[in-house]
């Protein structure tokens, strides 16, 4: 049988199998953004019309994605894709999910045999794009393997296998998170709002292109869903939202959710190692990865390990473990579909108590007026003994974690009287006024939760506390607010010096010291001490590795960094004054438009180089969502960076970036007479 007849054979029965799934009874509509609205009787029949709508926009980011969870990427990138193949066969993805298989709820491997079913009619239909033939038929083993993947990186588990592989052990301890990537969550209750209203915002910060960025989508089946939010392309699923009751969003946090453990070998055997003095064995492995040579796929095979602590790997200063939660649950899609589908606080909550997720702050609203935060995660319970912020002994029982905390046991808040909660990636304990925020000391230091402020968080919550009531119109004003507080609270270094430093002292540099000094701190698009600032900060990379333990940059530092900006300014601008809009700039396809914001400010920027000196925003303001609960009916409304699509043809390519760049959203709504008005297309998908 050749590859296609065994393709249609093989979709053809799975249809037969799960013959709840019927693509005529699925109707998906495009509204004049081009977002999809997906109605079908079933959720597994909304699964399979989400991954359809999905493939339509961004078909080539699905493929990639699971090709590399499940260890694929490099037979078609080569050698690029690799560390993704070597990764997921590294930490036992397939070998998890299989023995875990059966811990999924029938309802939920509904969900993903419809999703996958979907994924599959549109590779049948669209032979053209598949980008490797063998990843197809997909079943929800391989959706599955991809998730264990991405789940083990949001971890930051990868950081140690990168320090491992580079023999930055055992002295490697895991780097602070700066401030230049993250999100912010926001909830208003009713006593803060001096109205009726409840407000969330939905304010993620991620990357705008790739397998971490977001699509929209809004679900609704006769199995109680109607949900509008983003998700990631290849997920079954919505992971940030809101429906008819109630919305959720993340952020990412920073608590201890990965460890490494040094092992203790034997002196003439190197593959036996030993804990509390009984021996054990080193369990070999080889992943299998590509590279290409001369345009042909060649296998090479890499060793690595298993101990009872985890995968494992040498380097030239021994061996380490690695060991992290996300490697002993399978469950978290199937949590977050829960959370889609939940009516009310207590339910939610219990959803929660499944313990899926490994991380992410969840803040959260709805119509019957709670807000609640919460620094969510799945944290061992570790011994107190231990340093967990550093290598520890993989040589005794007393390491080897196995149990966790309850949610109940996690830093949340639960309707403070202050009518206010948010994140802004920094410390917990700093969610609400101060006198309602979790007690830190009430937590134990092997979490290693956050207890930093940032630039965002220090500027969300003045502007929380400075009004005695606060409208959905003022609410949407500090969630775009774009300005810098004072003095600067970078989590990962001190220039307040620069503003204290004297222009006649830099008589060089002080053609854009001085407009720096006298700048609002507002990042605008049009303002030119927006524009030298960033320019500055970018230049300050390469003095970091000056810095001492304190992080405080010296005004010798700043004055070698000024210079270089001014160098950097002159070489590709020919002029100091340069607006920050005309340095940084949005850009997809032919369109290219001046921008705001900056690293750590509430409507975060963070570009990389794009050409003749400008910058390219690639991180930050994301997928925005503004949603007002009322007791009668909730509003919704919400941005994309670029568009809904990621095919350059599609008019939906960049068609949002207009209402982006002016700090405006488009109408959302729960009611399908409201979405048909808007309706562009109304299609099945066959």
């Amino acid at each position: 049988m050749n590859t296609k007849l065994f393709f249609v054979f093989h979709l053809s029965f799975l249809v037969f199998t799960y013959a709840q799934i019927n693509p005529n009874q699925i109707e998906i509509i495009r509204d004049s953004y081009g977002v999809p609205h997906i109605y079908a009787p079933t959720d597994a029949e909304v699964a399979y019309g989400l991954a359809w709508a999905q493939a339509e926009d961004d078909f080539q980011t699905i493929q990639t994605a699971y090709l590399a969870g499940n260890a694929l990427l490099s037979k078609k990138l080569g050698l690029k894709g690799a560390s993704a193949d070597f990764l997921t066969q590294f930490i036992g993805a397939k070998n998890t999910v299989n023995r875990l298989y059966n811990t999924l709820s029938p309802a939920f491997l509904r969900i993903l045999k419809g999703y996958c079913l979907g994924l599959n009619a549109y590779a049948e239909h669209h032979p053209k794009e598949v980008i490797l033939k063998e990843l197809f038929p997909l079943g929800p083993k391989e959706l599955l393997a991809y998730t264990q993947l991405q789940l083990f990186i949001s971890n930051g588990a990868d950081q140690l296998v990168s320090a491992i592989v580079n023999n930055e052990l055992p002295v490697y301890t895991p780097q602070i998170e700066n401030d230049t990537k993250g999100s912010n969550l926001i909830a208003i209750s009713r006593s803060l709002s001096g109205s009726e209203d409840t407000f969330l915002a939905i304010n993620t910060h991620q990357p705008l292109e790739g397998p971490m960025s977001w699509l929209e989508a809004h679900l609704v089946s006769e199995e109680g869903t109607n949900i509008i939010g983003a998700t990631f392309p290849g997920a079954p699923c919505l992971f940030t939202g809101a429906n008819e009751n109630l919305g959720w969003t993340h952020t990412v946090n920073y608590p201890d959710k990965a460890d490494v453990y040094a092992l203790e070998l034997d002196a003439k055997n190197k593959n036996v190692y030993y804990v509390d003095g009984k021996a054990y064995k080193l369990q070999k492995h080889k992943a299998k990865v590509f590279v290409k040579v001369l345009g042909i796929p060649v296998p090479v095979k890499k060793k690595y390990y298993t101990s009872i602590y985890g995968p494992t790997l040498k380097n030239r200063s021994g061996t380490f473990s690695v060991r992290t939660p996300s490697t002993t649950n399978i469950n978290a899609v199937e949590q977050w579909w829960r959370m889609n589908k939940a009516s009310s606080f207590s339910e939610f909550y219990a959803i929660l108590k499944m313990n899926a997720l490994p991380g992410y702050n969840i803040g959260y609203a709805d119509r019957n007026d709670t807000i609640f935060y919460i620094s969510n995660g799945k944290i061992p319970k570790r011994n107190e003994k231990y340093d967990w912020t550093k290598v520890v002994p993989g040589n005794t029982m007393a390491t080897l974690w196995d149990t966790y905390y309850n949610t109940e046991d996690l830093p949340q808040v639960v309707s403070p009287k202050a009518g206010f909660v948010y994140n802004a990636n920094h410390s917990p304990f700093k969610s609400t006024a101060s006198d309602e925020n979790p007690k830190a000391e009430d937590f134990s230091k092997t979490m290693n939760y956050e207890t930093y402020d940032n630039n965002r968080s220090t500027r969300l919550l003045a502007l929380l506390e400075a009004q005695d009531t606060i409208n959905f119109n003022s609410f949407k004003t500090i969630k775009y607010d774009h300005q810098l507080p004072t003095p600067l609270r970078y989590n990962f270094m001190d220039i307040n010096v620069l503003f204290d430093m004297n222009p006649r002292d830099y008589p060089d540099v002080a053609d854009i010291l001085e407009p720096i000094q006298q700048w609002d701190r507002q990042a605008d698009a049009d303002s030119f001490g927006a524009g030298s600032y960033a320019i500055l900060y970018y230049q300050l990379n390469a003095f970091y590795n000056q810095l001492d333990t304190d992080r405080v940059f010296s005004s010798d530092l700043i004055a070698q960094a000024l210079r270089k900006a001014k160098d950097y300014m002159m070489t590709y601008f020919g002029t100091t004054k340069i607006k920050l809009g005309e340095f940084q700039q949005l850009v997809r396809g032919d369109k290219v438009l001046p921008i705001f914001g900056l690293p750590d400010v509430v409507t975060a920027m963070r570009g990389d180089p794009y050409k003749n000196g400008r910058i390219r925003i690639t991180h930050g303001e994301s997928y925005i969502g503004l949603v007002r609960f009322t007791p009668e009916k909730t509003y919704f409304e919400s941005v994309l960076s670029y568009g809904n699509s990621r095919r350059p043809e599609s008019p939906h390519y960049n068609d949002q970036m207009e209402l982006y760049a002016n700090f405006k959203t488009k109408p959302m709504s729960f009611d399908k007479a409201e979405v048909l008005k808007s309706a562009v297309s109304i299609y099945h998908p066959k």
